[in-house]
């Protein structure tokens, strides 16, 4: 690697990227939103055991479990997801 790709990588590893942990999902009619109140409870399809999405700029990079770290939530990786799909 020359000198002047080095830099360029640098550059690059420093550009932050939204980085999203994706819970669960669920579909309901508008009719179900429009009767949203605080209090509501809205039941996700995936299980309390399933793994979360870690999504980098919308995109899918990892599995993991969540986790509590100095009472903040986390997520601790159990699969990375291949690049092999497209």
């Amino acid at each position: 690697m020359s000198v002047l790709d080095s830099k360029n990588l640098d550059v690059v590893l420093d550009v932050r990227v939204q980085v999203t942990v994706q819970l669960g999902s669920c579909e309901l009619p508008m009719r179900e939103i429009f009767e949203l109140t605080p209090g509501s409870v809205l039941q996700l399809k995936q299980h309390a055991k399933d793994p979360v999405g870690l999504y980098v700029n919308g995109r899918l990079i990892a599995y993991g479990e969540v986790v509590v770290v100095e009472d903040n939530f986390g997520i601790k990786i159990t699969e990375l997801v291949g690049n092999d799909h497209g």
